[in-house]
């Protein structure tokens, strides 16, 4: 008769775990997701300064919590929500006037044609492009975390959390379906995950950031602050990054006749702003976890779909956790089926026909 032992009980609570991350993820409540992934987030980076509050300097938690979210607000919030909107502001613009901009991407086109005969772009690509900007810009900063329901709704979760963290934390511990060892590298990992990712990735991105600052105002770019801003955000691309900016910057101040401009933009780009990429990750090569390359291309593809621009961020966290969820769901039941099904064969009689029972 066969019944189901405590183990496999444990096996079966893991997999529907997995699995309700999975619909939650594509299906039901991905408009409010974000808010509880930045409350998550928040509480990872806030948590060990929160217990020192309470628990080494003796504050009340409502207080420590509040100051904590305030911080929280001034330095990570309010500076991204002052950029997003610098950003949304031109972007907005650029909808408005896409055919303005079009125009003059087509008379840059026809310049470059007839100096170095290259035709980039052709009426039909220009007309697609036009469309594209149209119809894409405006629902990708529409749908970012700088919006009013989903920052109440991150502060309204990260708050419970931080005033009653020991106590979420230990009812995790206690009611996960996992060995002490693979609860604990769940939350090792997890942490890892959170700071590669909310602090790791966008520190890089500043970084660079910060580095063209410099090589736009001593080039003479114009409004580089504006260009400062959008190499930030181009940064946290896979793959293309900051290149974003300074390669079709340099190829359009060649065109208008700004040959040694832009010469030293495209000189600067590849030489010190890659450089500067290189060794920002190697400084912080200890604080943040070394994420693939193939996690962070899909995950800004599904983090982009399903949160906007702050899927640049939390869509390789999830597909990072999806997969650690993963490894642990292996460790935790396989690996312990396998050892069981050989210890029972080492157990198990020899069959009386077999060779060995002879």
């Amino acid at each position: 008769m066969s019944y189901l032992d405590n183990d496999r009980l444990k096996q079966i609570g893991f997999l529907l775990l997995i699995l309700f991350l999975a619909i939650l993820l594509f299906k039901e409540t991905y408009i409010f997701f974000p808010g509880f992934l930045g409350a998550v987030t928040l509480y990872v980076i806030c948590r060990k300064w929160m217990f020192r509050l309470v628990e080494a300097r003796k504050w009340k938690t409502t207080l420590a919590a509040a100051l904590l979210m305030t911080a929280s607000f001034l330095i990570i919030l309010l500076p991204i929500g002052a950029l997003v909107n610098m950003l949304s502001s031109r972007v907005a613009y650029a909808a408005a006037h896409s055919g303005d901009l079009i125009n003059k991407a087509r008379e840059l086109n026809e310049r470059l044609h007839q100096e170095i005969g290259v035709d980039l772009l052709s009426t039909q690509q220009l007309q697609k492009v036009q469309e594209a900007i149209t119809a894409f810009l405006p629902g990708f900063l529409g749908a970012t975390f700088n919006t009013l329901t989903a920052i109440a709704i991150m502060y309204f979760i990260l708050y419970f959390m931080l005033v009653n963290g020991r106590k979420m934390e230990e009812t995790l511990y206690e009611y996960i379906p996992l060995r002490d060892e693979n609860v604990d590298r769940l939350g090792r990992e997890f942490n890892t995950l959170v700071f590669a990712n909310a602090l790791g990735i966008p520190l890089i991105a500043v970084i660079q950031g910060v580095v063209s600052l410099i090589g736009y105002l001593v080039f003479g770019v114009p409004q580089p602050f504006f260009w400062f801003v959008v190499t930030c955000f181009t940064a946290m691309l896979p793959v293309i990054g900051a290149a974003a900016v300074y390669v079709p910057m340099g190829i359009y101040l060649l065109a208008v006749g700004n040959t040694w401009q832009g010469i030293a933009v495209l000189v600067y780009g590849f030489g010190v702003v890659g450089i500067s990429d290189n060794i920002s990750r190697f400084l912080l090569a200890k604080k943040i976890a070394d994420v693939h390359p193939l996690i962070t291309i899909f995950g800004v593809i599904i983090g982009v779909n399903l949160f906007g621009f702050i899927g640049l961020i939390f869509g390789p966290l999830l597909i990072s956790m999806f997969i650690l969820l993963l490894e642990i769901y292996s460790n935790e039941y396989l690996v312990k089926r396998r050892d069981r099904r050989q210890r029972h064969q080492q157990e198990a009689p020899a069959h009386p026909n077999h060779p060995a029972a002879d």
